[in-house]
């Protein structure tokens, strides 16, 4: 009975989400998007929402707000110049923008919610910030490779299928040319074999 509960409780719980990658490699000075939703299956009723940035463990808030009922929007307020609240209640996004990242900037992004429906049960999603001076190119050779040896076996399956039927085709041709042949020499061998027997068969003239 206890696991059953457990799992329900579970089941309707608010979750809140980063994405399916929780990582994002950015370039110094570019704008990125934090990205945050929240789901619940009970709904929702005065769903207070923040962001944290961990500093090396101090907790430095960026911006929060309440939504007080599904589909309307919180009055957000924002704690950090470069931080631009782009969510909207009418698709449970949470997200936010920073703009011109630093490689200060780098590091965990804690996205919390709370909702009064669930006796206020704390809900939280970790975004990782990496900060680089360029992004590293892919080594694209192996890939290269691996298409070209495939483009190259398909390639010569085509040629082998074309070569097979020009031979089947020419195979089929001959072999009707042999059929004609021998039914001809047949209808040659019949007709001669009856001329003769005619002649044959004439009785001797009489003297």
């Amino acid at each position: 009975m206890f696991y059953f509960l457990f799992f329900i409780n579970l089941f309707l719980s608010l979750l809140v989400s980063t994405g399916k990658v929780s990582t994002l490699e950015a370039i110094n000075g570019s704008t990125v998007l934090l990205p945050c939703t929240y789901s619940s299956c009970i709904g929702i009723k005065n769903l207070y929402f923040n962001w944290h940035y961990d500093d090396n463990g101090t907790m430095i808030k960026l911006c929060e707000a309440v939504i007080p009922i599904e589909g309307v929007e919180p009055r957000v307020f924002v704690y950090h110049e470069r931080v631009e609240f782009v969510g909207s209640s009418k698709s449970n996004n949470i997200s936010i923008l920073l703009w011109n990242i630093t490689f200060e900037d780098q590091g965990n992004y804690l996205c919390f919610a709370r909702n009064e429906k669930e006796k206020f049960r704390n809900h939280t999603a970790i975004y990782t910030l990496l900060v680089v001076d360029q992004i590293k190119e892919v080594d694209k050779s192996l890939t290269v490779i691996i298409v070209s040896v495939l483009g190259g076996v398909i390639g010569l399956s085509i040629i082998f299928m074309v070569i097979k039927g020009l031979v089947v085709h020419f195979l089929l041709n001959d072999g009707e040319k042999n059929k004609e042949c021998l039914v001809s020499s047949g209808n040659d061998n019949t007709e001669n074999g009856h001329s003769g027997a005619k002649a044959d068969n004439k009785g001797t003239p009489k003297a």
